[in-house]
């Protein structure tokens, strides 16, 4: 299979990407725009492989994925590209009506536009694949409820509401245009190559530096975690095993409190670097609180079962082997992420300034 990747120099997409071109014999074109957050340096080890291509294309130029679309003949999409980081979109949420609806909505018209043009064996094996967020789903407070993927939407943010607008775009080329389409809602990714403006690598770099960790509140909002190669084997066992117009939710089984995970992350270092930034007794000691994010959801979790039961797909790591292995790859992978930070991002929390 020609699989088209976009956002495919991203977090996600990236180890999507790796996990396509090293586990099977599929062909991989990677269309990014690369924005602050997409990132080569991510792709080094497949950048030269024969069935590895690289465009550089905004999801919102329709003549340019028109081209790559004639170009390629992809026989699959999987649709990564998004601005998604909440905070960004509350700071700026222009940007994430523009790439995460508009550009859905012109990928889809690019998509369909091409599927149009294939014979009708070539149509019925199409696939489109939207990768979506658990955010769509809103708040679990007070609950012992897992989402579902027939959960009622209720997003919270500027992001997650972007993103529910893109699913219902998705769901709406199948239904009348017939595009074969499949989406999927996953929990927090985290692990190697994750841009540190987000919990985990930024707690990790700011503990190596002797900088203070700031959580959110009281930090006891719950997360439900999943190791990013994890996830990239399911979307990889979703685009070419799932049902077309079905929803496959992806978590790790992994809820934790985000003080647990910094704590966790703390208790790494203490093992891993013993040897601490001058001034600094223990890593728990820079621990700081701060004023919680605006409309903040408190707990978010996956009933992945369906995926398990109708496509075969669990999780490999624990949060225990999959932080540790996080921790250890920042660790031992200092040049990429110090490339990363002599950029744009400069390491603050944002989103707090509405």
């Amino acid at each position: 299979m020609k699989i088209l990747v976009t956002g495919g120099a991203g977090f996600i997409g990236s180890a999507v990407v790796r996990h396509i071109i090293e586990n099977t014999h599929d062909y991989v074109v990677n269309v990014d725009k690369l924005t602050y957050a997409g990132n080569l340096d991510s792709l080094v080890s497949v950048e030269g492989h024969e069935r590895y291509m690289f465009e550089q294309v905004d999801i919102c130029d329709r003549a340019a994925l028109d081209r790559v679309f004639a170009e390629h003949q992809p026989d699959a999409v999987m649709h990564l590209a998004a601005e998604s980081h909440v905070d960004r979109s509350i700071d700026g949420p222009a940007a994430f009506i523009e790439t995460n609806i508009v550009g859905t909505y012109t990928l889809l018209e690019s998509a369909r536009a091409y599927w149009n043009s294939l014979d009708e064996e070539a149509k019925a094996a199409f696939r489109f694949h939207h990768i979506s967020t658990d955010e769509v789903y809103g708040d679990l407070e007070g609950t012992d409820d897992l989402f579902t993927e027939t959960t009622s939407y209720a997003p919270s943010s500027p992001y997650s509401a972007s993103k529910a607008s893109s699913d219902h775009l998705v769901r709406a080329w199948l239904r009348t245009y017939g595009l074969p389409t499949v989406v999927t809602n996953c929990s927090n990714n985290y692990g190697p190559f994750h841009f540190p403006e987000k919990l985990i690598p930024l707690m990790i770099l700011n503990a190596l530096d002797g900088k203070p960790l700031p959580v959110y509140g009281n930090g006891m909002q719950i997360r439900d975690w999943l190791f990013v190669e994890d996830h990239a084997r399911a979307l990889y066992t979703v685009v070419t095993k799932g049902e077309v117009g079905e929803t496959y939710n992806i978590g790790g089984h992994n809820e934790k409190a985000n003080i647990e995970v910094v704590k966790t992350i703390c208790r790494l270092l203490e093992e891993l670097v013993p040897a601490k930034p001058e001034g600094v007794a223990n890593y728990e000691d820079l621990i700081t609180y701060v004023t919680d994010r605006p409309g903040h959801d408190v707990r978010y979790a996956i009933d992945a079962t369906k995926i398990g039961q109708e496509l075969g797909w669990t999780p490999e790591e624990t949060f225990e082997t999959g932080i540790r292995k996080t921790v250890e790859w920042y660790l031992n992978n200092k040049t990429w992420w110090s490339r990363v930070l002599d950029g744009s991002y400069s390491m603050e929390r944002l989103g707090s300034n509405v």
